[in-house]
């Protein structure tokens, strides 16, 4: 007999689950939003409804400048971004309720990005549980989310469910 699964593993599953329906072929992300052991919604990222996503019109990049710290020195790296597609977690906010989301959990497969953090902080959530390391925003997101006594933890050791982990391009 298998073991039962802990809850934070059950909603990460359900998160990377979400992911799955992702047209996104930079990244997939999910994301479930949580109160107590009860699931209120969930979401993935991409266009629009009833507009062309990514797999039928392409990706719509642009560039930007961003300055990285390479050993003891300053760099200027250019990056490309798309920006056809909504995050996983500003769709889960677009479809839930505010009162559904006042003391609830968000878990969702990738660390949020700087604008979703500062929506998330705004949301109403206590807590947000991630699984994969968004380096560029990290220590800043972190930072807000101490500032908002918001919860945020990091399953590193957390393993999804075979077949869902799509490859990141970004």
């Amino acid at each position: 007999m298998t073991a039962r699964k802990d809850w934070d593993t059950y909603f990460l599953d359900m998160a990377y689950m979400a992911s799955t329906r992702s047209q996104c072929g930079r990244r997939h992300v999910g994301a479930v939003l949580v109160q107590g052991k009860k699931l209120l919604g969930t979401a993935y990222n991409g266009a629009p409804m009833g507009v062309p996503d990514c797999s039928e019109a392409g990706c719509m990049l642009v560039e930007e400048y961003e300055l990285v710290q390479v050993e003891d020195k300053e760099e200027v790296v250019k990056k490309q971004r798309c920006i056809r597609t909504i995050h996983a977690e500003q769709n889960l906010l677009l479809f839930t309720d505010r009162e559904d989301r006042e003391g609830s959990t968000v878990y969702v497969t990738d660390q949020p990005c700087w604008t979703c953090a500062n929506m998330l902080a705004n949301s109403g959530i206590t807590e947000i549980v991630y699984h994969r390391v968004y380096p560029k925003d990290s220590e800043k997101v972190s930072l807000l989310m101490n500032q908002r006594n918001i919860t945020f933890r990091c399953l590193a050791d957390y393993e999804p469910p075979a077949g869902v982990l799509s490859e990141v391009t970004n």
